[in-house]
């Protein structure tokens, strides 16, 4: 029995060793999230200003290029444009690429 307690002794001591490369993966993992270059993404976002007149069918013509894209327009800006028939000039409007 003696050499019983032993072994179980000798089983103990590589567990703790086990716990310590556990609580090393979180020191590794802080490298792995500076990664985040894709943030600048957003500074990126175009914006445009409605000017009297405008509506967004006239807004995507002139940026797009096709009238019927509007609602792309709209679907950025749902936060702000409630009715997409009803835009007022000085609203600032995310415009999707």
């Amino acid at each position: 029995m003696g050499l019983f307690d032993f072994l179980k002794k000798g089983e103990e001591k590589p567990v703790q060793p086990q716990a310590k490369p556990a609580a090393a993966k979180p020191v590794n993992q802080p490298v792995t999230q500076p990664a985040q270059p894709a943030q600048p993404a957003a500074p990126q976002k175009e914006y445009y200003t409605v000017k009297s007149g405008d509506s967004l069918s006239k807004i995507a013509k002139q940026l797009y290029g096709d009238a019927n894209a509007w609602h792309r327009i709209h679907q950025a800006n749902t936060d702000q444009i409630k009715d997409p028939n009803l835009i007022h000039p000085g609203q600032k409007l995310v415009i999707p690429r």
